[in-house]
């Protein structure tokens, strides 16, 4: 089994990483970032750099 990786933005909790085979998975934790839940990045870095983005245009969004 693989380590988790605990993905925080700004202090705030996103989500958890975990491997599955040759990617990894992102399980969100708390709002905005449910709409990353269940997808799938190459590395744990790219999924903390997707919520950084969600977390940026939250207040964006019409």
């Amino acid at each position: 089994m693989s380590e988790p990786f605990i993905v925080e933005i700004w202090g705030e909790p996103a989500g958890v990483v975990l491997r599955e085979g040759n990617a990894y998975r992102f399980h969100a934790t708390a709002r905005p970032f449910f709409e990353l839940d269940g997808t799938q990045f190459t590395t744990p870095g790219h999924a903390r750099l997707a919520a950084v983005r969600l977390k940026r245009n939250v207040g964006v969004r019409p």
